[in-house]
């Protein structure tokens, strides 16, 4: 299965919640899509349908394909921690999450891009792979060249959200991943536990 790359209001309808940011046409239209999206749904979902649900939901919101989401589970099933919440550090750890969470983009789907195409740099040296996995103390920059790019400069004008694991300079664009963020720092509307529970049946 390819990437998602189509109307991501129509995926925030889906899970009921505007889970790609600020989204006008969600706000109008908060119901599921589909022809009968307003009328009550009939039954109740099975527990394996909420668990589900809620890894969809995950991975839509990473915007991480099922492969990658599978080894970022076992690697955090691997690790020493509570598995649920170090899944989710592992995704707030991706090079694309925090040119996102940095406000050098306005969502991961338009980091993941600024990536690919050469504007980022990790501890100076240029990173175009998206999963990139940052450490504690790694630097992440706009390239040189790109500085003066205007999606980027919109995006940093628009930005507003500050986290305390990353820090920002926005004179000389660039910040630092400062330290692993904890669950409460994570701002993820995700009920990980059951994704543990969908994986380890």
């Amino acid at each position: 299965m390819a990437r998602y790359t189509g109307p991501s209001t129509r995926i925030a309808r889906k899970f009921g919640e505007a889970i790609f940011g600020d989204d006008k046409a969600f706000e109008r239209r908060n119901y599921p899509p589909g022809q009968h999206g307003m009328a009550k749904k009939r039954g109740k979902k099975s527990e394996f349908a909420i668990q589900l649900m809620e890894k969809q939901k995950a991975k839509y919101s990473y915007g991480i394909l099922e492969k990658q989401f599978r080894g970022l589970f076992k690697k955090a099933s691997a690790t020493k921690g509570v598995t649920g919440e170090v899944l989710l550090q592992l995704c707030e750890a991706r090079l694309d999450n925090v040119v996102f969470r940095m406000g050098i983009a306005p969502s991961r789907r338009g980091a993941r891009q600024l990536v690919s195409h050469r504007h980022i740099t990790v501890n100076g040296d240029v990173v175009n792979i998206a999963s990139y996995h940052l450490k504690p103390g790694d630097k992440v920059a706009v390239r040189e060249k790109s500085k003066s790019l205007e999606a980027i400069e919109r995006s940093l004008s628009n930005s507003s959200h500050v986290y305390e694991w990353i820090t920002w300079n926005n004179d000389i664009k660039e910040g630092t991943f400062v330290s692993v963020p904890a669950r409460l720092q994570i701002p993820e509307n995700i009920k990980e536990q059951l994704i543990v529970e969908l994986y380890n049946k």
